[in-house]
């Protein structure tokens, strides 16, 4: 008997994007709207900030991970690894050590969101300039510096943790995890706008990125200042990753975990649907998951616990299938 071997035609990438927005609304709607008990006009106002938080954590994360992994050619490596994280959680370690945590507790969260980010902008933009003005460009050796710090910053936040007061340690477990249910709304409508005009940049080059994706000498041929592309975008990767950090906290595997489902699911390399698709799907996670968490298994569960968990576990794959790439 003859078969049909003819493959079932794959649904555009625009369809794609329609279907990952309509799920991304239904499970918004689901967020704002269940269980409000009659109180809508009360609760839904209170979720809405979480909402904005959440949506635009996911967004931003998204989008400087697709856009680190653009520049890198590899989509393994995630801005994580440049040590923001790991200097977020030394910038609170510090504080606890030397002052209190009552020093954090009664500190405007204004003026801590602008020292953390500010903090954090100029270590990326310092080791940019200093890596990048010697005339010679190696991204790599930006990486392995990146990574170099990233392990200081984590050693001397450990040793300093096992010096600090039991008490003061516990205050500062909450500090280390990404959260989600008291954010200041002050600061939301700050980063709002820090992402929005960050997303315009990008949108206005959308092309362009699909020109660095070819590599450094394809898209030198093609007319695209490599150099200079490159850095342009370290530099919107290292504000992204800052005030999304300062907001909520580390989130270290998160931009992984999106990033390879926004790949996946775009069914095409342009950036033009790759970066809203992992958007999409980062608010879907975020969205979803506080969703859950809160409303289906009604559990205290941080939702940032849960993410580095399936985050971790989508990194050990991601190596796995690498390595029996390379091997085969």
């Amino acid at each position: 008997m003859l078969t049909d071997t003819r493959r079932a035609p794959r649904l555009a990438p625009a369809h794609r994007l329609t279907i990952a927005a309509a799920i991304a609304v239904a499970v918004i709607a689901g967020f704002l709207l269940a269980d409000t008990h009659g109180y809508a006009d009360f609760v839904v106002p209170l979720r809405i900030r979480r909402l904005v938080a959440l949506v635009l954590v996911g967004w931003a994360i998204a989008m400087s991970t697709v856009l680190f992994q653009t520049i890198t050619g590899n989509r393994i490596l995630t801005p994580a690894l440049m040590g923001f994280d790991a200097l977020y959680v030394l910038i609170q370690t510090v504080v606890v050590f030397v002052f209190s945590a009552s020093l954090i507790n009664q500190t405007d969260s204004r003026v801590q969101f602008v020292v953390e980010t500010l903090l954090m902008l100029v270590f990326a933009l310092t080791l940019f300039r200093w890596l990048f003005s010697s005339g010679r460009y190696e991204l790599h050796v930006l990486i392995l510096v990146g990574l170099v710090f990233a392990t200081l910053f984590r050693s001397i936040s450990a040793f300093l943790q096992r010096l600090i007061d039991p008490s003061e340690f516990q205050s500062l477990q909450n500090l280390m995890f990404a959260s989600f249910t008291t954010v200041d709304e002050d600061l939301v409508w700050v980063t709002a706008a820090v992402v929005a005009v960050a997303t315009v940049l990008v949108v206005r080059r959308l092309r362009v990125y699909d020109v660095l994706a070819l590599g450094s000498g394809p898209a030198t041929t093609l007319g695209v200042d490599h150099r200079r592309e490159t850095s342009r975008v370290l530099a919107l990767v290292a504000v992204l990753v800052s005030v999304s950090t300062a907001l909520v906290g580390p989130i270290t595997f998160f931009g992984l975990l999106v990033a390879h489902l926004g790949y996946q699911l775009a069914g095409t390399h342009r950036h033009a649907v790759v970066l809203p698709m992992a958007g999409l799907s980062a608010v879907i996670c975020l969205v979803g998951g506080q969703f859950v968490l809160e409303r289906l298994l009604e559990v205290t569960t941080t939702l940032s616990v849960v993410i580095e968990l399936v985050g971790g576990l989508t990194f050990i794959a991601l190596l796995i299938r690498r390595a029996r790439r390379n091997l085969a």
